[in-house]
């Protein structure tokens, strides 16, 4: 049990380190693209720190043994990403911010991408939702809704894209607060060094969070917790942990579109094409814990898109995410 801790303390100071890394060098290649803060956030960080969760429901349905364990722990990850999204790693964001700003504060992405992310989510987990309810057999209506999903998610990069131009001119470009982390051991700042420090620590994200899920698994069996509930509890805390240092690392710093945008471009990334596999490789049923998940989902991701306000949303209003993911766990854990 002490290696365990010991093994989780190592890989999270790795996690840190990386999203460091990270930060830095998106913000240097957002900048030397010409691109808005949106688009750095929502897509590019965005898919970039959805990588360890993505490949845990991946590789639990393509692996060949105990299909039903797999398959519990594939429909877990998947819907338990989005959950964590929207309720621990936007209440911890808003801790880190609670500081400076007080409970009467705001946080001010910029607005019309915020909502276009909330929009885009809210529909696509809605589909996603409802196809838990569709039978079996029925694998083309299965399958129109995955294709669907796919479909929205594209919509949705194609309409952030198009949005970027506009917003670089109003002053929402992606401006890099100082020196790439490569170049002060000597390396030039230019677009391949940029790239190769976003590879590198992309690698070490990845590496980080998968030493830091076996760590949690291992924990997990000697406190003899099932399979599912790994899944939906466990295992997203630890693979939402680079989204989660990464908003931190962007707030303390008074980028709230790239903070923002990081959590909310991944909700809408994990509501669509995750989704889309499971319904088609998985039993994809509305068990009352898979339920409960959802709609605790959905009620925090309405409740964000609520109180998106010219001034930014409240600060009272994001800690209350995190009281929507404390009556997910009483429910849960009851």
């Amino acid at each position: 049990m002490t290696g365990l801790v010991f093994e989780l303390l190592v890989m999270l100071v790795v996690i840190l380190a990386a999203a460091e890394l990270f930060t830095n060098a998106l913000e240097h290649l957002g900048e030397r693209l010409k691109i808005s803060e949106g688009v750095t956030g929502s897509l590019f960080a965005a898919v970039g720190t959805a990588l360890p969760e993505t490949s845990v429901p991946l590789l639990a349905l393509t692996s060949g043994t105990a299909v039903s364990v797999n398959e519990e722990i594939g429909v877990g990850a998947i819907l338990g990403a989005p959950l964590m999204l929207a309720t621990l790693s936007t209440f911890l964001m808003t801790l880190a911010a609670l500081r400076q700003r007080k409970l009467g504060g705001h946080i001010s992405p910029e607005r019309t991408g915020f909502r276009r992310d909330m929009n885009f989510f809210l529909i696509a987990f809605g589909l996603a939702a409802a196809a838990m309810f569709v039978p079996h057999h029925a694998w083309y209506i299965r399958a129109a809704f995955s294709i669907g999903l796919v479909a929205i998610y594209v919509g949705y990069v194609v309409m952030t894209f198009r949005a970027s131009r506009h917003l670089v001119a109003e002053g929402h470009g992606t401006e890099a607060p100082g020196k790439m982390m490569l170049a002060r051991v000597g390396l030039p700042t230019n677009l391949g060094t940029i790239v190769l420090q976003l590879v590198c620590a992309t690698a070490l994200l990845v590496a980080g969070a998968k030493g830091f899920i076996y760590g949690v698994e291992g924990v997990s069996k000697i406190l003899g917790i099932s399979a599912l509930l790994l899944s939906l509890l466990i295992i997203p805390i630890a693979t939402e942990l680079p989204e989660k240092v990464n908003s931190i690392l962007w707030i303390r710093r008074g980028k709230d579109t790239l903070a923002f945008g990081n959590i909310t471009g991944a909700m809408v990334f994990q509501g669509t094409l995750l989704p889309a596999i499971g319904i088609m490789l998985t039993p994809w049923e509305p068990r009352v814990e898979v339920l409960t998940g959802v709609v605790i989902t959905l009620l925090a991701a309405a409740w964000l898109r609520l109180n998106s306000r010219a001034g930014g949303l409240p600060i009272w209003a994001l800690l209350a995410n995190g009281v929507l993911y404390a009556i997910y766990l009483g429910i849960t854990l009851s």
